[in-house]
């Protein structure tokens, strides 16, 4: 056990620790599934409530925002209310909720029930990540979260998949159904298993005992903030960015909003958001990776399969299955980084797992017309392969040198790094992606005059290739689908270019972490 660590915070009490991981994975497959599981379903929902699908999409947006403005509270929540109370009730409410979005008759009431599926959603990663630091100790965190990060990959794999066929063969309504019987099992295991050690009962009491101080300011500046945030990045590409006086607005209110946030939370005794945490260097540090993970990951993820759908012609299911193969190096390598961690300097796992993030993607820089699904499945297996070596030590190094009772807040950031750098990653990557494709356009179309010989020449091929009954307009209509696709194909280079350049300057950061044993010793 290492120096300065006790048990007295665990939340397994005089039980086996292993039994909390599984306890709490239930309702993370439950809440990571149903994240992934509504995306392919949007079309039918629409269908189904008489619906754009544009309009639909704020059954993803709804949720997306009340998560955002719940996770960086959460850990104040579960302070006040009692980690374990403060969790069950997070299941509950997205499990009812769960059963309100299955037999929900309209688009507004489908969105509303979104929304508190989402603030319930919204407290279940980082109570269960406060729950696994105080229960083992430093050398085992690694392999806890490893065992934990398990279900966090099965989810967003199996989702898409399980969605389709739920959808094709039954009802939409049945992707939030399903929830329901999970949510009852968890709730049941959770009352049955965790236990709410005395030292957090004491801890609150003596945060009660002089009366409930709530930070209201905090809390609006965190919704106006981080939750008009997620619908900028969210609803900016749609709404053509900053050209809608819309989202100027409100990017102007999100500005205005997080600096407000930071200087009002960090002048309290009592903040809502202990951004005091960021003091610590290797908590500030790993909140860089993180957010960085986030990103890339995120934004690949949405960006192979667009790639192979829009540029290629692959159908959905085709595409999806590009994804899958990472996702089964990503489980088997968990296992490996899980005895790695708490053994190997936290230095030596994440540099080496940046690097190779950065490998996946110089290799996705070679893309060309004749791009295959080989070549997107290995692009993302190289990826896969290096992010369990990114997420496992970086959860495991975030809490090195912080005191006992700041883990829940420590938690609550680490998941707010994440989904930020996920939305950042997926949002930035759009925009690029449509102002790339049309400067590459612009750029191939200046050659192509009757002035140019390859010009002519190349007209005359195609001319030939395609037979005399297409014609010049049907000669020039194909030359311009081949100008629009290797626009495409160009601007996806730019992207993954961005992204690799942006990861090799975070990696250094990663020299600055402080070691100790198992990842650093807990400062009890």
């Amino acid at each position: 056990m290492s120096s300065g660590w006790t048990n007295e915070r665990s939340a397994a009490g005089s039980r086996n620790p292993w039994l909390i991981v599984g306890v709490i994975s239930l309702a993370t497959f439950m809440e990571v599934l149903d994240t992934s599981i509504a995306n392919v379903s949007l079309d039918h929902i629409a269908g189904g409530l008489a619906a754009s699908r544009d309009e639909a999409t704020w059954v993803l947006t709804s949720y997306l925002v009340s998560n955002a403005i719940v996770i960086p509270i959460s850990g104040w929540l579960s302070d006040v209310i009692g980690r374990k109370r403060y969790y069950m009730i997070s299941v509950a409410l997205f499990t009812l909720s769960s059963l309100a979005c299955g037999f929900a008759p309209s688009l507004p009431l489908l969105i509303a029930a979104r929304v508190l599926q989402g603030i319930g959603g919204g407290g279940l990663a980082p109570s269960e990540q406060s729950f696994l630091a105080d229960t083992f100790p430093p050398e085992k965190r690694g392999a806890a979260f490893a065992a934990y990060g398990v279900v966090v990959v099965v989810g967003p794999v199996l989702g898409p998949t399980l969605g389709g066929i739920i959808t094709d063969n039954i009802s939409w309504h049945w992707i939030f159904l399903i929830n329901v019987p999970i949510g009852i099992a968890s709730l049941l295991l959770v009352n049955t298993f965790v236990v709410e050690p005395k030292v957090l009962e004491k801890e609150r009491a003596k945060r009660l005992k002089g009366g409930l101080k709530v930070d209201y300011v905090g809390f609006a500046l965190v919704a106006l903030g981080l939750g008009g945030l997620e619908l900028v990045l969210d609803r900016g590409e749609r709404e053509a960015w900053l050209e809608s006086p819309f989202i100027l607005v409100l990017a102007i209110t999100v500005v205005l909003s997080l600096a407000m946030l930071v200087w009002w939370e960090l002048s309290r005794k009592d903040p809502i958001v202990n951004l005091k945490l960021l003091g610590n260097r290797n908590f500030a540090i790993t909140l860089v990776f993180m957010t960085a993970t986030g990103a890339v990951l995120f934004g690949t993820t949405t960006l192979i399969p667009q790639l192979l759908q829009q540029v290629f012609d692959y159908d959905a299911t085709t595409a999806g299955l590009a994804l899958t193969t990472g996702g089964i190096a990503t489980l088997v390598a968990m296992p490996v980084v899980g005895a790695l961690t708490g053994k190997v300097d936290t230095r030596f796992l994440l540099v080496p797992a940046m690097l190779t993030q950065a490998g996946s993607l110089w290799y996705l820089t070679a893309l060309n017309s004749d791009f295959t699904y080989g070549a997107a499945s290995m692009a993302r297996l190289i990826s896969a392969v290096g992010l369990p070596f990114l997420f496992v030590p970086i959860n495991s190094a975030a809490y090195v040198g912080l005191k006992p009772n700041q883990t829940n807040d420590a938690s609550a950031l680490l998941n707010v790094a994440r989904n930020l750098g996920g939305s950042f990653g997926i949002g930035v990557a759009q925009a690029l992606l449509i102002a790339r494709a049309q400067y590459h356009q612009d750029r191939i179309v200046e050659g192509l005059n009757p002035l140019n010989p390859s010009y002519v020449e190349g007209v005359n091929q195609l001319s030939q290739t395609l037979g005399g009954e297409a014609g010049q307009t049907g000669t020039l209509a194909a030359l311009m689908q081949q100008v629009q696709q290797q626009a495409q194909v160009l601007s996806y280079i730019d992207i993954f270019w961005g992204f690799m350049i942006f990861v090799l300057i975070v990696t250094p950061l990663g020299f600055l972490l402080k070691q100790g044993k198992g990842g650093g010793e807990a400062a009890a």
